[in-house]
């Protein structure tokens, strides 16, 4: 997906100019021109801030259409899953269709060298998540834990928090968040 053109397709439905955006995101004008015009990759970090100034979440932002299903899926296929992460960093949401989501049902995806962002993520949610494959380093309120296979972990998100993949073999995690306002 094109994340330029769905953010200036999202910013002009809501009636958004790119300053409105940025002022309300806590950014430069030119960080939302750039974007758009697909001149950087935000990361995933970075994209939250400017979209909380809409408001929309990282899954209503990547949902097309999401309203448009008459039956509720209950089983997704590999295909169903929609990517949700940014740069190298592959997020698989499971249950993009789901009415009313109470949860974020990840599928997590670290190459090595991998990296959330220098600006820690923080927001009103509680994370749970288990390393199926590989190493990460978690940082959370300032305290790294590096985690193997077979380790999980689980902590409220509004403590500033980072993953990244320093070391030279994906990472593949299994992750929930709630609520579901990922």
């Amino acid at each position: 997906m094109d994340v330029g053109a769905r953010l200036k397709t999202v910013r002009l439905l809501k009636n958004l100019s790119q300053r409105e955006l940025a002022k309300r995101a806590g950014v430069t004008n030119s960080t939302i021109s750039m974007i758009e015009k697909n001149s950087v990759s935000p990361s995933i970090s970075s994209l939250k801030k400017v979209l909380n100034g809409i408001p929309i979440s990282l899954v209503d932002f990547f949902s097309e259409d999401v309203n448009t299903e008459k039956t509720q899926q209950v089983v997704y296929k590999p295909e169903d899953l929609m990517d949700i992460g940014t740069g190298d960093i592959s997020m698989m949401l499971v249950g993009k269709a789901f009415p009313r989501r109470q949860m974020t049902f990840l599928l997590e995806t670290y190459p090595a060298n991998a990296d959330t962002g220098i600006e820690m993520l923080q927001n009103d949610a509680e994370e749970g998540g288990y390393i199926v494959e590989g190493k990460i380093e978690i940082t959370v309120d300032n305290q790294v834990h590096i985690l193997t296979k077979g380790d999980s972990y689980y902590f409220d998100n509004n403590k500033p928090h980072r993953f990244r993949n320093p070391f030279t073999k994906v990472c593949k995690i299994v992750s929930a968040t709630t609520p579901g306002n990922f």
